[in-house]
């Protein structure tokens, strides 16, 4: 059964150039508080940082700027304490790290499962990161989350995102990630939420999969990704995607696919009664895994009526058109005109 995938109406215009994800990062911006694992801020943690930030419903952000070093510690967000801004000054040598995985025992003497692994975890709404690694240095040994999201309307930007199975948790709510890399081999990507790529580099470690949405069914959009590049280690081999659950949302639009991507894109995770339900499709992408020819028929490409109607404005603005500009301690998110 060939099944064409429905978009809601959006407007985008397109184009075929990638640029290099990770940039260099900028000026040093004023800040609330400074982490520096040598004791020269005014905190030695980062979680000792985010605990001293007030509780805001609302921006601008209280800013934390988090000097070079190595940050081996587990760093929750929780709800109350929204609108931060976490500034690191270069991602290759400001790293978060952690190591849990799904197997650990926990005080019970039970495996703690892959939901209490994450090294970052984000509860909070209108969280911004930006120049920083989140690592979960676990290794191959099962899940191992570098970051799980449940907050809504959060920025990711120059940030590099490393693990192997279950590398970003996106649970719920509205992310937006720009010129990060994310490494991993197995469903390295899931989650419900509603999230956008913008010039990201996603790296394969191992053969697997890399996205496992669990779009809801009354959910418009899942996983978007523009202008991103997909790599992988010699010899491997991916799919683009297996649905978690049956109404799963993936996109690709104008992604350069290395010889890493299977030529039949997607999986159905064992179960034939979720082709007809994914939403999956592509377009205008480029490279030898961008090959449509074999493509499974269940996931067709998106044609360009379909592509006119995609925008990272109409995925991300909800009920509230929110848009993932930059934030600053003087200035909120302007009003979508």
């Amino acid at each position: 059964m060939i099944v064409r995938s429905s978009f809601p109406v959006l407007a985008i215009l397109l184009t075929c150039c990638v640029m290099p994800a990770v940039a260099q990062s900028g000026p040093p911006e004023e800040s609330d508080a400074v982490v520096a694992a040598d004791g020269s801020g005014d905190f030695t943690t980062i979680q000792a940082a985010i605990y001293a930030a007030p509780f805001r419903p609302s921006g601008p952000p209280w800013v934390i700027q988090v000097k070079p070093g190595t940050y081996d510690e587990r760093v929750y967000v929780q709800r109350e304490r929204g609108y931060l801004r976490l500034v690191g000054e270069d991602a290759a040598t400001t790293i978060l790290t952690g190591k849990l995985h799904a197997n650990m025992p926990g005080p019970d003497g039970e495996p703690i499962g892959t939901f209490r692994t994450p090294t970052l975890q984000i509860d909070g709404d209108g969280f911004e990161i930006e120049n920083l690694t989140i690592e979960n240095r676990a290794g191959p040994v099962g899940q191992a989350l570098a970051l799980r999201t449940d907050g809504d309307k959060l920025i990711f930007r120059n940030c590099r995102f490393l693990g192997w199975q279950d590398t970003l948790f996106l649970n719920r709510g509205r992310v937006y990630f720009e010129d990060c890399l994310i490494e991993g081999h197995v469903d390295f990507i899931f989650g419900g939420a509603t999230a956008w790529f913008e010039n990201c580099h996603v790296h394969c470690r191992r053969d697997g999969y890399i996205t496992a949405a669990s779009t809801p069914p009354a959910q418009p959009f899942g996983f978007v990704f523009h202008h991103c590049r997909i790599t992988g280690e010699e010899g491997t081999q991916v799919y683009l995607g297996r649905p978690w659950r049956p109404h799963a949302m993936t996109v690709f639009l104008s992604t350069e696919m290395s010889e890493v991507v299977r030529p039949q894109g997607w999986h159905n995770w064992g179960d034939t009664s979720r082709e007809a339900t994914v939403r999956y499709g592509e377009f205008q992408s480029t490279g030898p895994g961008a090959d449509a020819d074999q493509r499974v028929q269940w996931a067709m490409p998106i044609d360009a009526k379909e592509a006119d109607r995609l925008s990272k404005l109409n995925v991300l603005r909800g009920d509230d058109d929110w848009r993932p500009v930059r934030n600053s301690k003087t200035s909120a998110t302007p009003p979508v005109p």
